[in-house]
């Protein structure tokens, strides 16, 4: 299955939930400034604006691909279990919107005998261990006690990778070799609709970009970081200034923005791991997932 085309699947799947919604709400600026932890509201709000416990399970349909391995890669299926905080508050911008945060810690699985691959087929088969940290943020439109929130992810992690079957040709070998002979570090980003169904159950959907560093090399990966975390931070300025001439657009507009920019900088590091310097291709995970977080 090629996933490159699920981005914009995802992002016409959520302009059509989110159309209606957005442009009906109140687009004026909300008059009296209201600050995060505001106690005032009932219902709702007494879920919606304190830290919460969470855990997550997922299940993704994932692409492997390296740009100078030319053996193919069998299909591979992910599993991944998060545990963490949620965070929602009413957003200063508009008391009709929320904002969100989830931090969390990671456990994933992916292999391909979760999709059911041989060792006959003459691909690649992989299992992959993945640990690590993720950070999601967005903003969302509240309906009663339920709620549509697109989001934006970052994550770091550290892999342990093992291919079952060797490649053809010694080129590629070596290549996975350098892959495989240690825990290896790599970062994600991902983009996603969020669904609060409940109190305790939200639904998800998304799509992640993975990088696996074959080496980490600390000074040139903490360039490529700094001009990414420059570009994010420029957006975010941006983003803020429709916030608050337009409320109603601000969810739709940051999850629009800051997926296009992460999937454009994760393309770029498709044959250079710490884009713009000279450094090796890494071993790309493109995942679709979804799946269920419970709050507590």
């Amino acid at each position: 299955m090629k996933t490159r085309s699920l981005p914009i699947i995802l992002f016409l799947f959520t302009a059509l939930i989110l159309s209606e919604n957005a442009f009906a709400q109140d687009s004026t600026e909300t008059k009296k400034h209201k600050w995060e932890w505001d106690w005032e509201f009932e219902g709702f709000d007494e879920w919606f604006n304190f830290r919460m416990p969470s855990i997550s399970i997922g299940y993704g349909l994932t692409d492997l691909e390296h740009k100078k391995i030319t053996d193919p890669f069998s299909d591979v299926n992910l599993i991944d279990l998060k545990l963490g905080h949620t965070e929602r508050k009413t957003s200063r911008y508009s008391e009709s919107l929320l904002k969100y945060s989830y931090d969390y810690l990671f456990l994933d699985h992916i292999s391909s005998d979760l999709a059911g691959s041989s060792d006959n087929t003459g691909e690649l088969n992989s299992k992959t261990w993945r640990v690590g940290f993720g950070h999601s943020k967005g903003y969302g439109y509240r309906m009663g006690q339920a709620a549509i929130i697109p989001y934006y992810t970052t994550s770091f992690e550290w892999s342990k990778l093992d291919f079952t079957n060797p490649a053809t040709n010694s080129t590629d070998q070596h290549l996975l070799d350098r892959f495989e002979d240690g825990v290896r570090f790599g970062t994600s980003s991902e983009g996603g609709l969020k669904i609060v169904a409940t109190s305790l159950v939200t639904l998800e959907v998304g799509y992640e970009r993975t990088v696996v560093f074959e080496r980490h090399l600390f000074w040139k990966w903490a360039g490529s970081g700094i001009i990414e975390a420059a570009s994010q931070g420029l957006l975010d300025v941006f983003i803020k200034e429709i916030m608050k001439s337009s409320p109603a657009a601000g969810p739709v507009v940051y999850f629009v923005l800051k997926s296009a920019l992460g999937y454009g900088i994760y393309e770029l590091r498709q044959d250079k791991m710490n884009w713009p310097f000279k450094s090796s291709a890494p071993l790309s995970f493109d995942s679709f997932k979804f799946g269920l977080t419970f709050t507590f």
